[in-house]
């Protein structure tokens, strides 16, 4: 039997998470798996939220929440912004689906976004499809403003900007980011994804989507549980936008997006100021130790506000992520984000560092 798919669906790929530690254990044989791909949080999933997810769970009966309430007033208590400017999604992926549903309509339309950058991103336009446009990043891996705002036209609908950038984990500051808002035409909206929001919060200059809302810019910011909370298993995201984007949202999305486990750990994290801390103190220490890992194999590392390194070696490097998934080691190489001589290295433990280092010593030697 013939299918009759969509043209654009078949050129599209499908997203390719990090390889399973269980999956690389049966490989390879190897009993203690370190996995440095996927930005998890090493320290788990907040104390509050495991028993929240525990008491909730007598109530998996029941349809969740489908205004999302609780959650809702939760983020705008804590981050200032009123709750009908508030959008919940099944993690953040799904909202960014959810504006390529509400944005792209025509072939005509164009998404503009940074390259390397959230894969995810260009699945939202090829879905449509519509015109996907490409702007190289700039020497130091940074999101090249000017590069994007000469690609706007008349057919862009939206502008992706990952602050920080994932793959580089490198950040655009508030001065230059208002400049460019300032200057971008009426008919263009800017999401700004910050996934790794906690981790770059306090570097200096780092703008906030919340403010540039509340100054009537044309913006929508993404954020997720996924990273800092620890909550990625569990698959909740949230954002900021104009109420009438938020209305739009609530057209498209499934009735139940959100389920109720998802709603109530998410609560309970956002209420847990020491978990919160310590994932920023152990990754702000475990990036010091990775760069410094990273640039004794001579490779040129960014200066990464996120929960990962990512580095240039200035040659293919396939052959270390190879060598380093034979001693047990998951991490990314640059090939899925068309860096292939680069690697994105997540920040995990002392004792995985520690792994790392030797392992790199051997390799790299």
């Amino acid at each position: 039997m013939s299918a009759k798919i969509r043209p654009n669906i078949l050129t599209m790929q499908p997203y390719q998470p990090g390889k399973p530690a269980s999956e690389v254990q049966r490989e390879l044989g190897i009993e203690n798996i370190t996995k440095l791909a996927s930005n998890e949080n090493p320290l788990g999933p907040s104390p509050s939220a495991i028993s929240a997810v525990k008491e909730a769970s007598e109530q998996m009966h029941l349809y969740p929440d489908g205004s999302v309430f609780e959650l809702k007033q939760a983020i705008s208590k804590r981050f200032g912004v009123g709750a009908y400017n508030v959008v919940v999604g099944n993690g953040s992926d799904n909202l960014i689906h959810l504006l390529g549903l509400i944005f792209l309509g025509s072939s005509d339309d164009e998404v503009i976004v940074g390259d390397p950058s959230f894969i995810r991103y260009d699945a939202t336009a090829n879905l449509a499809p519509c015109r996907l446009i490409r702007v190289p990043l700039d020497s130091t891996y940074t999101h090249d403003l000017n590069a994007m705002r000469a690609a706007v036209t008349t057919n862009t609908k939206l502008l992706f900007i990952a602050n920080p950038n994932n793959p580089t984990g490198t950040i655009v500051r508030e001065t230059e980011m208002a400049a460019f808002l300032n200057d971008l035409p009426e008919h263009v909206f800017t999401v700004l994804d910050e996934a790794y929001f906690e981790f770059a919060e306090h570097a200096s200059g780092y703008p906030r989507s919340s403010d540039f809302l509340a100054a009537g810019h044309r913006v929508i910011g993404l954020r997720t549980f996924s990273k800092t909370y620890g909550l990625a298993g569990i698959r909740i995201g949230y954002g900021f936008a104009p109420v009438e984007i938020v209305d739009a949202t609530d057209r498209v999305r499934e009735p139940f997006g959100v389920n109720t486990l998802a709603q109530v750990a998410a609560i309970a994290a956002l209420e847990d100021e020491d978990h919160i801390r310590q994932t920023v103190e152990n990754n702000r220490e475990g990036i010091r130790r990775v760069t410094g890992i990273l640039k004794a194999c001579e490779a040129s590392v960014c200066e990464s506000h996120a929960n990962f390194v990512f580095a240039d070696f200035h040659r293919p490097t396939a052959p270390i992520v190879s060598e380093l998934l034979k001693r047990g080691i998951i991490i990314r190489g640059g090939g899925i984000f068309g860096a292939p001589n680069c690697v994105r290295v997540s920040i995990g433990i002392e004792a995985e560092h520690d792994k790392l280092e030797q392992a790199l010593r051997e390799v790299c030697t």
